[in-house]
């Protein structure tokens, strides 16, 4: 299965983590970026699930636009759900740890909601200590001036319902 990060450059720089479950991205708006030092535990807000397709956008949302703002692609590879294996059931039960397999994220990850009510779209994202952990590790912004040039403005894929 497929995950992808996104920088996303709309009122205030997010990343937006992604995961391909039961045919769609299950999607959370990561304010700090995902970080390979395992002391980094970054908040995660559950956001509107995406279609599969949009794991691929890289543009410029249009101005009047929800999300307005430069969109790239900042890491992308395959995951495999390690605890449970089933990622559908952790994410059910507010838990999941997997192996990221990206150009960038590397090792293990998890994924663990907040509880109690009216935090039921808070989550933390944490880097596992393995051997691909880096202590001290900042996330790296990733457009640049030329690469903004690049972009081309269009409308992204609608997110599911």
């Amino acid at each position: 299965m497929i995950f992808v990060v996104q920088e996303h450059h709309a009122k205030r720089l997010h990343w937006d983590f992604r995961l391909e479950v039961d045919g769609a991205l299950k999607s959370w708006a990561v304010p700090r970026g995902p970080s390979l030092d395992p002391a980094q535990k970054r908040l995660a807000i559950r956001v509107a699930d995406h279609d599969l397709a949009h794991a691929d956008y890289e543009g410029v949302i249009p101005e009047g636009s929800y999300g307005a703002g430069p969109v790239l692609i900042w890491d992308k590879g395959e995951y495999e759900a390690i605890a449970p294996s089933d990622p559908a059931v952790g994410l059910e039960r507010g838990r999941l740890v997997l192996q990221l397999r990206g150009r960038i994220l590397k090792g293990f990850f998890a994924l663990v909601r907040f509880s109690g009510p009216g935090r039921e779209r808070r989550w933390l994202l944490i880097k596992e200590r393995d051997a691909q952990a880096r202590p001290g590790w900042e996330t790296p912004v990733a457009l640049t001036p030329a690469r903004a040039r690049r972009l081309r403005v269009k409308a992204p894929s609608c997110a599911l319902a």
